[in-house]
């Protein structure tokens, strides 16, 4: 069943700031009327928003005159909280001599609901409403104004969706700021908002730049009990342990599990760490400045509790006796079982989803795009190497029986400094083992039979990453730009050697999986010399029902950085309802990586604009995301991408992780 889109979206925006959007806040056209939870973004009903406030005062007013009679009117959501935000909802008569009025919110919902009932209109059909934000000469302006409280200072906008034109938003601006007591700014919820605005040198703030000033950001909520540490240096984080809570400076490239995780960086929502975090159901968070406001509690034991609002640290007494590894161990899950029948090299075009068993999920769902996605986008060609050539070489190696002798040292079950020697020791092995003769002819004849010598990446494909629950993502190693034929065999036992990343091997041991049933196959890839690259998912991250909605993640260059995380990528938002692209974030980035002729990457200064993508290309890539997720399944997924002159690649595409902290 459809539902109104005037149910008041600008509630839910202004309830879940920290879904990282403070964007729409008026009323929307009418499409869906889909009952179901609330979004950051859509209008929905007085009684899905947070708890009503008891509607006192006159109905509306012709002007705001103080900070009480916008009190009085406004609606506050998050009261208390790092997030509080009081609004109240405006209507402009272009045809009443542009009279505005000023809402009592608590107690209209919607602006087509007040308008019906000052019976400015006889009545509103759907397509009436949807003129008030698509038609040049509208009669009706439906707009809110907030208290932004890091500026400080008060906003107006309009829903992101909202085509006002220039001369629009021009009446708007002179009517607002003739009747509001305080000085008042236009805030641009799109990119078209911002360019009309920008055109007529109006002075405007941009969402963006509000999110800049956001102190607390939640990417995983939950609680959690810990210690507490400050961590100031690579030498700390590598020995934090399961039972720690790390507030660190900035998300780091790998992180063993922790019990919570607080960073005083903005970064990439997809970047590897937050993805492991969301995997683990742990409390991940972002907070301004967090090393200097914790730091009373550095060392200490405390509970960390995150909510979509705030956040909270509270001492706690330590526990008489502290979890050991094994006794906080979770139960053992099940690797999917490899194939090890199938010893040929897979070209990508050959492999389809039930290839998984032999070659893992990562190089199957790539054959499966590579079919279907042209002309819309294409999979680099590339083959694989199934899980058979691993076992091979475990069992030439011994691989097994080493492993088991490292776990029987004194201390490897229980100090991480031994249990991460131990395995860089079985690392070096793997990588320097002299590769098997017959494995280094095929693969020579592959690469340059089938990819014709070029460059490529080297990457994982195991049985351990793209499961429920367990992403695997950053865990495994990916040698980039390989460009010699003896440096192919070597990169594939690099990729094998990663099974036993530290990281890698810490989070396979929360997660409960068995260390000794991990199977690595190996994609071999065509590097892409990128444009640009990211990654996006094919959802609303902080909303699981709005899928209608694109999170895009990208930065110049070759993809690497995006999922390290280190500095903030650009970060878009685009619906296919309102057709409008919503900016987060613009890139940090000072450099790039590109492609070395000889092999590896090479760091080059960004020069110009720091806007990474276009309008235009933030809508195909959205409909490449849909196209994705319906060939692998419907499932929502996370997708790297990449872009070379007008041409747009997938190189990967997993089942997103919603994590939730347990």
């Amino acid at each position: 069943m459809e539902r109104s889109r005037t149910s008041s979206w600008h509630q839910s925006n202004l309830a879940r700031i920290s879904a990282l959007v403070l964007l729409l806040c008026c009323a929307l056209p009418s499409i869906a009327q889909t009952a179901r939870k609330p979004s950051p973004y859509e209008y929905r009903q007085q009684s899905d928003a947070a708890p009503a406030q008891q509607a006192k005062g006159p109905d509306h007013l012709p002007r705001i005159d103080s900070r009480d009679q916008f009190m009085q009117l406004a609606r506050v959501y998050n009261a208390g909280t790092a997030l509080e935000m009081p609004h109240l909802i405006f209507v402009i008569d272009r045809h009443n001599d542009g009279r505005i009025y000023y809402i009592n919110t608590p107690r209209h919902a919607l602006h087509e609901q007040f308008v019906r009932q000052q019976r400015l209109v006889r009545s509103m059909d759907k397509a009436t409403l949807n003129a008030q934000y698509r038609d040049p000469q509208r009669r009706f302006l439906f707009g809110t104004i907030a208290w932004q409280r890091d500026l400080p200072g008060y906003t107006y906008e309009f829903w992101e969706g909202d085509r006002i034109s220039a001369p629009l938003l021009r009446q708007a601006d002179g009517i607002v700021r003739a009747s509001f007591y305080d000085p008042i700014r236009f805030k641009t919820n799109s990119t078209g908002h911002q360019q009309v605005a920008s055109a007529m040198g109006l002075a405007h703030v941009s969402q963006e730049a509000l999110l800049r000033e956001q102190r607390f950001l939640p990417l995983n909520t939950g609680r959690a009990e810990g210690r507490l540490r400050i961590v100031r240096s690579d030498a700390q984080l590598r020995t934090l342990s399961p039972t720690d809570i790390p507030v660190l400076d900035e998300v780091p490239i790998a992180l063993a599990p922790v019990a919570g995780l607080v960073t005083q960086r903005p970064s990439t929502l997809l970047s590897h760490v937050n993805l492991l975090a969301k995997g683990w159901g742990i409390p991940n968070v972002y907070v301004r400045d967090a090393q200097t406001a914790l730091r009373q509690y550095d060392g200490q034991w405390v509970a960390l509790e995150v909510s979509n609002n705030d956040y909270r640290v509270t001492p706690i007494a330590r526990p008489a006796r502290t979890p050991s590894a094994a006794a906080a161990r979770p139960l053992r899950r099940n690797l999917p079982r490899p194939d090890l029948s199938v010893v040929a090299l897979k070209p990508l075009a050959a492999l389809r989803a039930r290839d998984s068993s032999h070659c893992g999920v990562k190089a199957a769902n790539l054959g499966t795009l590579k079919a279907v996605l042209p002309p819309a986008a294409r999979v680099p060609d590339g083959f694989c190497v199934p899980f058979s050539h691993y076992q091979a070489m475990q069992q030439r190696l011994g691989i097994a029986q080493r492993l088991r002798d490292l776990q029987g040292r004194p201390g490897f079950a229980t100090n991480p400094d031994v249990r991460r020697d131990a395995l860089a020791t079985l690392r070096a092995e793997i990588t320097n083992a002299a590769p098997d003769a017959a494995l280094v002819r095929a693969l020579e004849s592959q690469w340059q039979g089938q990819l014709k010598g070029a460059g490529v990446f080297v990457r994982s494909s195991s049985n351990s990453e793209d499961l429920p629950g367990f992403s695997g993502a950053g865990l495994y190693t990916t040698v980039p730009n390989v460009t010699r034929a003896d440096a192919v065999a070597r990169a594939v036992q690099t990729v094998w050697a990663s099974v036993y990343n530290f990281e890698a091997y810490e989070a396979r041991t929360a997660a409960g999986l068995q260390q000794d049933a991990v199977a690595m196959a190996v994609l071999v890839q065509v590097a892409a010399p990128s444009d640009s690259s990211g990654v996006m998912i094919t959802r609303d991250p902080f909303d699981r029902a709005r899928r209608h909605v694109t999170y895009i993640s990208a930065k110049r260059g070759l993809g690497i950085r995006v999922v390290e995380g280190k500095r903030q990528a650009e970060q878009v938002m685009y619906s296919t309802w309102s057709k409008a692209v919503q900016v987060l974030s613009r890139s940090a980035e000072d450099t790039q990586l590109v492609a070395k002729a000889g092999g590896g990457v090479r760091e080059v200064p960004i020069t110009g604009s720091r806007q990474v993508l276009t309008d235009a290309l933030i809508a195909r890539l959205a409909r490449i995301g849909t196209a994705t997720k319906q060939a692998l399944g419907g499932v929502d997924q996370d997708i790297e991408w990449a872009v070379v002159g007008d041409e747009v690649l997938v190189l990967q595409s997993r089942p997103y992780v919603d994590g939730s902290a347990r």
